[in-house]
């Protein structure tokens, strides 16, 4: 996790970076929103950028967003004015940090972005074999597509894959292919010259470059626009990207590594995706399996997260009671790993007793994790009833007489308000990228659908 402070360094500022750093964010300082963008224009990579709300922050972001250089911003600042609060959000901030800092908001606010301090958890043999594969093939130098539901922990074998390389010493550099706007794609992976574009009033290093020595992890590749699939075809074969607007080739020594919770193979049957660049990504193969398909990681996993939320809370450690891990087990986790985190993560907090109960382990909605849970043998039947013709009895008679996009809408708008209007968690459910939710939604809200509104950490809302 790359951290850029920027403001001046005093007490409670200070204060916050020690809190970062104690995390372990890797942070960088500087006093001016001109020197934050520059730093950012250089290459000085970040994640996240912490602003004083005393300073320019829609003067930062508008700079930023003129030089195509995509970095979420949350801003801080002494006493907590809701006014100028506010402000900084309506700027462009994507959450505010009060100071004196809180050390719980600050690891929250940085976990919201980072799976640096996540490790490879597991006990499943499934999973194992596919670990025994990632650790043969990690000392290469071949590109690997890690394949997986969402949140199933891609972007965490992706680092481990790193981790165990022999560029383990240099970058790790990861792009949120699906987060970032197409228009500002381009140069965060490529960068751009000087005069490129309005906007572009110096040179600025691109990820390609941040990278060089080390890893290049392209997460949700199947999002990528198709004219940037070309050239990134070319920057893997040739080992060289053009800067936007640049008159020369640029030479690059990097791993690739890239992510997709799609069938990129029908990706490319449809269109939407090179075949050659499927290819080329596509040396080896990582899928790792759904969470309901390990199911010895979902205990392991259970009981790290409840370890691990019981230290960051000042909690004494429980147990989970032996009804809770039947529970646990039973259901069937749709949103895989991250799921589960944020249902421990409750747990922990509404756990009262000597141990974790199951009336602790609930749905983002407050619901028992039971109104969510799989029952396999009322599943068996309901897929023979169905296989049979007789629908009459299940759930679906209420879905008779609606169009398919009818039923559509009402998944996405129930999905979403079960997430309290979190656009990415509602994305990680349904199976779809932010992209297309957005533009649902968009379509939605302008036949006059009352769309639930954004809610949860900014970082994640969308």
């Amino acid at each position: 996790m790359r951290l850029l402070v920027v403001g001046r360094l005093n007490g409670q500022l200070a204060a916050a970076v020690k809190m970062a750093m104690s995390t372990g964010a890797k942070v960088a300082h500087v006093e001016t929103i001109v020197q934050a963008t520059h730093a950012l224009r250089a290459g000085q990579g970040a994640d996240l950028m912490m602003v004083d709300y005393d300073l320019d922050i829609a003067g930062l972001i508008a700079a930023n967003n003129a030089e195509r250089i995509f970095c979420p911003v949350v801003a801080c600042g002494v006493a907590a004015d809701p006014q100028r609060a506010a402000d900084a959000i309506r700027a462009g901030a994507k959450e505010f940090i009060p100071l004196p800092p809180d050390p719980e908001l600050i690891a929250a606010v940085l976990a919201a972005v980072s799976n640096d301090q996540r490790p490879l958890v597991t006990r499943d043999p499934s999973m194992e074999q596919v670990i025994k594969l990632a650790d043969q093939v990690a000392p290469s130098e071949a590109s690997i597509l890690i394949t997986g539901e969402s949140g199933v922990g891609k972007e965490v074998m992706a680092r481990y894959i790193h981790q165990k390389s022999r560029r383990a010493d240099k970058p790790f550099i990861s792009v949120n292919c699906a987060a970032i706007p197409d228009n500002l794609l381009e140069s965060e992976l490529f960068g751009h010259e000087k005069g490129a574009f309005t906007g572009a009033v110096a040179r600025r290093v691109g990820k390609f470059e941040e990278a060089d020595g080390g890893t290049l992890l392209l997460d949700e590749i199947s999002e990528m626009d198709a004219r940037l699939q070309a050239k990134l075809l070319r920057a893997i074969q040739e080992r060289e990207i053009d800067r936007v607007g640049g008159q020369k080739p640029v030479k690059v020594n990097i791993r690739i590594l890239a992510t997709s919770n799609r069938d990129l193979a029908q990706a490319v049957k449809e269109g939407t995706f090179r075949e050659d660049l499927l290819y080329r990504l596509n040396v080896v193969n990582l899928r790792l399996p759904a969470l309901r398909e390990r199911p010895a990681d979902i205990l392991a996993l259970a009981e790290h997260f409840a370890k691990k939320y019981a230290a960051a809370n000042g909690i004494a450690e429980r147990p989970l009671a032996p009804t809770t891990r039947e529970r646990l087990r039973q259901h069937s986790w749709p949103g895989n790993v991250r799921e589960l985190e944020n249902a421990m993560h409750r747990a922990v907090l509404l756990a009262v007793g000597p141990e974790i109960d199951e009336a602790a382990i609930r749905l983002p909605d407050g619901q028992p994790l039971s109104a969510g849970g799989r029952d396999p043998a009322a599943e068996a039947a309901q897929r023979a009833a169905l296989a049979s013709g007789q629908v009459g009895d299940l759930s679906t008679r209420g879905l008779v007489g609606q169009t398919v996009a009818q039923v559509e809408q009402q998944l996405i708008i129930d999905t979403l308000e079960h997430c309290f209007g979190n656009r990415t968690h509602a994305a990680n459910i349904l199976g779809i990228s932010i992209r297309t939710l957005r533009n649902k939604l968009k379509e939605y809200a302008e036949a006059g659908v009352t769309v639930p509104a954004a809610h949860g950490s900014g970082v994640y809302a969308a």
